[in-house]
């Protein structure tokens, strides 16, 4: 299995969830990890966007 996104590429949630402060501002976040697939088998992402960082699954996320 390989991922669908690289690192450094551009990318935007799928579905930001309204209230979640998490959210980038600007809904762009940069890829700065690749992880290992998850227990489910599903590949995972660290995203940035200014000072936040978080971790997402390969569904969660799209090109932007």
């Amino acid at each position: 299995m390989s991922h669908k996104f690289k690192v450094r590429q551009m990318i935007r949630l799928k579905h930001p969830a309204y209230a979640d402060s998490r959210t980038s501002s600007t809904g762009v976040y940069e890829v700065v990890r690749l992880m290992p697939a998850d227990q489910s088998g599903e590949l995972s992402y660290r995203i940035k966007s200014g000072a936040t960082e978080r971790a997402v699954r390969e569904s969660e996320i799209r090109s932007a």
